[in-house]
């Protein structure tokens, strides 16, 4: 099981969020390049990227801190990227700098026909990301809920081509509060394409609940706040999480 670290970009700092309020945000660098090559270094094997800014306006915002990720890692673990993907433009030009993975989440929602496109344009590098309250998806930042179920939704976007779905239940995120494992494993139990954890990690015991049930088909979690703060050392904890898979293997 991959463990994830987040580098959620606004303004050029890296910050977290307190369930996705750009107005509760922490900083936790003024160097995010710098954050990026500390969590290489500590054996993440995979980066996870928000452009905050960019979500909210549509486009990209955070460009030049990005590319500056893209080469200072990019050549030593995939990296992926959300946030003010909206044309296949974009998409273009992220891949071109090197993003392995380009997350597409409010855009799939509101025109599922960018989403296919973007499957057919670009296959296996496509990942939708998905984002619900009490089950049903949120969008526009999180501050619209629809109507859309979020298994339901989820099942139509693996027909078009995702190769992953990234599932973050909104009242768990930056709230340190443990990962959704029900909701989490309900929703991968559904699908055929793996589903990537998201909101809540906090401590060596989440790590433990996720790696028991990586089999019902979780491919790896995010974590954000838990390994800013130190109550989940990084290392340690991606330790764990292979030895607990060798166990089971």
């Amino acid at each position: 099981m991959l463990l994830i670290p987040a580098i959620d970009l606004k303004d050029g700092q890296c910050v977290r969020l307190r369930q996705g309020l750009m107005d509760e945000a922490t900083v936790f660098s003024d160097d995010p390049v710098e954050v990026a090559v500390h969590w290489r270094d500590q054996g993440a094997r995979r980066l996870h990227l928000v452009d905050l800014n960019g979500a909210f306006a549509g486009k990209p915002k955070n460009l030049a801190v990005i590319r500056d990720i893209l080469a200072a890692v990019g050549s030593d673990m995939p990296v992926q990227l959300g946030g003010g993907i909206r044309d296949l433009d974009t998409i273009e030009k992220y891949l071109d700098m090197g993003l392995q993975y380009v997350i597409i989440g409010t855009a799939a929602v509101k025109t599922p026909g960018f989403l296919h496109d973007a499957c057919d344009a670009f296959p296996d590098q496509v990942i939708v990301g998905l984002d619900a309250k009490d089950g049903m998806v949120a969008i526009d930042g999180w501050a619209k809920v629809t109507n859309h179920h979020v298994v339901e939704l989820a099942k139509r976007f693996e027909d078009y081509g995702v190769v992953s779905v990234i599932y973050t239940d909104i009242g768990r995120d930056g709230m340190m509060n443990g990962v959704n494992i029900d909701a989490t494993v309900k929703l991968a139990q559904s699908l055929h394409v793996p589903v990537i954890a998201s909101g809540g990690l906090t401590n060596l015991d989440d790590v433990r609940n996720l790696a028991a049930v990586e089999h019902e088909g979780i491919e790896g979690v995010i974590t954000g706040r838990a390994i800013y703060e130190g109550s989940l050392p990084f290392a340690e904890a991606q330790t764990l999480a292979d030895q607990l898979a060798e166990q089971d293997a």
